[in-house]
């Protein structure tokens, strides 16, 4: 007969990186190493990491095969990181990180009669990243996976978000902020959607990427021509104002009313 302290087991401990955060919070490594022999085996962990995600996938990859990989002790990995999840977001700011550095050579190239040329660039260019380096997908597909790492990617992407609102700032200077804010945050989610898109099995990568050049190309001249409409209205808002307060006194009296005429 099993035994009342049997009976009464400890419930098992969901990870945390399972569970459904009421306050989202990112997804970081323990700490980041300072020191050169430290960073060398960070970095070690981390390449060791996307191969292995390349090769067998989310489902199986395990933080034990990324140490044996990286030759590293699995001591020294939990240092860094508490699990798998932490590792794949870590991973995915370094994707993200490396696409900042290459838009920010860009930056101050908009407003220009040259945008357009800057959009197909860019999007060449992360493109040819997705269709030659397999791990981006992997690790994109693998921050779908727990609610705490979708949050993170959430929160990676407003921070990438913010980078493309600044610099959509002189192509829509008459849009609100907030709603700048908004446009900014939906092509980086439809870029990232699409680049998924574009390397299914089943699919011709160039021509998904040519659909996603149409439509942000479409989506940001919208976005241009609405702030133009909106600078034409505060245009005549403004000289309304003025010309209401240049008026000569008097000029806005009373016409007689037919009783006054009679």
């Amino acid at each position: 007969m099993e035994s009342a302290s049997n009976s009464r087991r400890t419930p098992r401990r969901i990870d945390p990186a399972l569970e459904v955060q009421t306050e989202p919070q990112e997804l970081v490594p323990r700490r980041r190493p300072t020191q050169e022999r430290s960073r060398r085996k960070f970095d070690a962990l981390l390449a060791a990491s996307r191969e292995l995600l390349t090769e067998v996938g989310f489902e199986s990859f395990t933080c034990e095969e990324v140490a044996a990989r990286a030759d590293v002790p699995i001591g020294t990995l939990y240092q860094f990181f508490a699990n798998k999840y932490v590792i794949v977001c870590e991973l995915n700011r370094q994707d993200l990180v490396g696409v900042q550095e290459e838009l920010a050579k860009f930056n101050g190239e908009i407003p220009s009669v040259d945008w357009l040329r800057f959009l197909n660039s860019f999007v060449d260019h992360m493109a040819g990243l997705w269709a030659t380096d397999p791990s981006r997908r992997e690790v994109w597909l693998a921050m779908q996976s727990t609610p705490s790492t979708r949050a993170t990617g959430a929160i990676h992407e407003r921070e990438f978000a913010e980078q493309v609102a600044r610099m959509l700032a002189p192509l829509t200077p008459d849009t609100p902020r907030p709603r700048r804010k908004l446009m900014a945050e939906v092509l980086v989610h439809v870029v990232y959607s699409m680049l998924n898109f574009s390397v299914q099995d089943d699919q011709t990568h160039a021509e998904a990427v040519a659909e996603l050049k149409r439509i942000m190309v479409a989506y940001l001249q919208v976005a241009e021509r609405d702030s133009r409409t909106q600078a034409k209205k505060r245009k005549r808002r403004e000289e309304s104002e003025r010309s209401r307060e240049t008026e000569p006194a008097g000029a806005h009296r009373a016409e007689p009313t037919p009783s006054s005429r009679s």
